[in-house]
């Protein structure tokens, strides 16, 4: 059994009988009231996050789930293709539990699977990717103030701002956490 007081970013407690990640979490003192712990937590069977408060020292049981190197290998309509990199097995996940981890993906592309009891749960992506930019506005030359950014869509589909500089065909660096761009390589 884990506290509130052992919440870490990555955590997996038993929440509602449900096995749950802990994505963010605050520990909050109001003027004459008790602290409590402000957790965003994702649900690892249906993919939903959602914020709930937690009273200081409320327990849950804690979960031991494996992580295994797994190798994105394609998307085929709403299913990602997976494959575990130790015993060759191929896994299908349904895109609406991927969230925004799905426009981060690209065809083999190596990536950590959470298996609980063996069953496929979930994924978690480096802390940043490279994907190459499809299609963006051209700068203007002469423009150098440097915090100005405009719209890029990368080759995930996803849409990010970018520095003005940043051109079509190039290739830069994304923050997976937070979809920022980072740096162009």
């Amino acid at each position: 059994m884990i506290s509130t007081a052992d919440f870490r970013k990555g955590l997996i407690i038993e929440w509602q009988g449900q096995p749950n990640e802990i994505l963010w979490f605050q520990n909050h003192k109001m003027a004459a009231e008790e602290a409590v712990m402000r957790v965003k937590i994702r649900n690892l069977h249906t993919g939903s996050i959602i914020e709930r408060t937690f009273k200081n020292g409320e327990r849950f049981k804690d979960i031991l789930a494996t992580k295994r190197k797994t190798q994105f290998l394609y998307a085929e309509g709403d299913a990602f293709h997976f494959m575990d990199m130790g015993n060759y097995e191929q896994i299908a996940y349904p895109r609406e539990k991927l969230g925004d981890s799905a426009h981060y993906l690209s065809d083999n592309m190596e990536v950590e699977a959470l298996y609980l009891d063996d069953r496929f749960l979930s994924i978690s992506l480096p802390a940043s990717v490279e994907l190459k930019v499809t299609s963006t506005v051209p700068g203007i030359k002469g423009d150098s103030v440097s915090n100005m950014m405009k719209p890029a869509t990368l080759e995930s589909g996803v849409d990010i701002r970018v520095p003005l500089f940043v051109k079509e065909g190039d290739t830069i660096r994304v923050d997976t956490r937070t979809g920022e761009y980072l740096a162009r390589l």
